[in-house]
């Protein structure tokens, strides 16, 4: 793996292209207010009545219509849905992209499963910040940045390299470390890792959890704080400082639970289930599933979105969370004493 930094870029390279950023949500407002504040030429492209432009225009961007930014550019960033991209692609970016223009993204994934098939004299390149729109902008403006991805799939002016580098710098990646990559890789383990673990494995552990004590004849609410509330304070150790960080604060009990029953749940069924689903997203399956069922008019999708939001837990939750006001007012967050505000399961971090 090979990892650089600001010292490795030039700035001049992406300071002397006029840059189009399709998109103005967590990312796209972002990355535009970094680069310009990189000393880089940004116009903002979004559809005519888009509910991003007014916000886009307070924070100074000009604004355009999504085909009038692209050809105004020579540097084009797609920061929209997946599922949007290949229709945005073919009816506003193809018609309109120069020749020899640069096309970016911070997801492979419609290049690399064939949705978006930019022409031969195209520059394409990936910067993927592995990080949250806030969090990439937040870090720029305190001096530091988020580590950020880059991968090059079509490279014909033999500058795409050079560009993706300043492009990733002038967004913070330099100061933390720009990691080459490859459109497959970082889209293959991008989706496996939502599916598998950090959304789709997440989720379902802490519903079949929280059923698992409710129907053992515990309290919802008890359920609830012990599968889902309590998720927090283990997720902040594992980020701060991996697994051996969460096992050294929690209670030995605590650990020793987890070196003894983990394995347990995590079954060989469980990891050939694992590999199954990389199998479909390597395969391609996956994305025509989704982009089928998108194309169709997202039943499957709306059904499944609304089945989870039914679930008891969601309904449990909803009363536990009115009890705490700090979850969703920062400030009155920052009024409670420290041991209230960060809250502590009962027995689980060493003293």
């Amino acid at each position: 793996m090979k990892v650089f930094y600001d010292k490795d870029a030039d700035l001049s390279q992406v300071r002397g292209l006029r840059v189009a950023v399709l998109g103005y949500g967590s990312q796209g407002s972002a990355q535009s207010r970094n680069l310009r504040d990189s000393g880089c030429n940004v116009v903002i492209g979004l559809r005519p009545g888009s509910p991003s432009a007014e916000r886009a225009q307070a924070d100074g961007f000009q604004v355009l219509p999504t085909a009038d930014a692209v050809a105004a550019s020579d540097l084009v960033m797609m920061l929209v849905p997946d599922e949007k991209a290949p229709k945005i692609y073919q009816e506003s970016v193809a018609p309109k992209l120069k020749p020899g223009a640069f096309l970016a993204f911070s997801h492979g994934f419609g290049v690399h499963f064939k949705y978006i098939q930019p022409p031969a004299n195209i520059n394409v390149f990936l910067v993927a910040p592995k990080s949250p729109g806030h969090l990439v902008r937040t870090e720029y403006e305190r001096g530091a940045g988020v580590p950020c991805l880059l991968a090059i799939e079509q490279d014909p002016s033999g500058k795409t390299r050079a560009v993706g580098m300043a492009y990733a710098s002038a967004i913070g990646g330099g100061r933390a470390g720009i990691i080459e990559t490859t459109f497959r890789e970082e889209t293959e383990t991008d989706l496996f890792g939502e599916q598998a673990v950090l959304c789709g494995g997440v989720s379902a552990l802490i519903q079949a959890g929280y059923e698992t004590l409710v129907e053992a004849g515990y309290a919802p609410e008890m359920a609830y704080f012990e599968c889902l509330h309590e998720m927090k304070l283990i997720v902040d150790l594992f980020y701060k400082g991996g697994i051996s960080n969460m096992r050294h604060e929690v209670s030995n009990t605590a650990q020793y639970g987890d070196l003894t029953r983990g394995p347990r749940l995590i079954t060989p069924e469980v990891r050939a289930t694992m590999k199954q689903v990389l199998n479909e997203i390597q395969s391609g399956a996956f994305a025509r599933e989704w982009m089928g069922d998108h194309d169709s008019g997202g039943k499957k999708f709306r059904e499944l979105a609304e089945k989870g939001d039914q679930h008891p837990i969601e309904a449990v939750g909803r009363k536990l969370r009115a009890m705490m006001p700090f979850l969703q007012n920062p400030a009155a967050k920052a009024a409670q004493p420290k041991a209230a505000a960060a809250p502590e399961p009962a027995g689980a971090t060493r003293r």
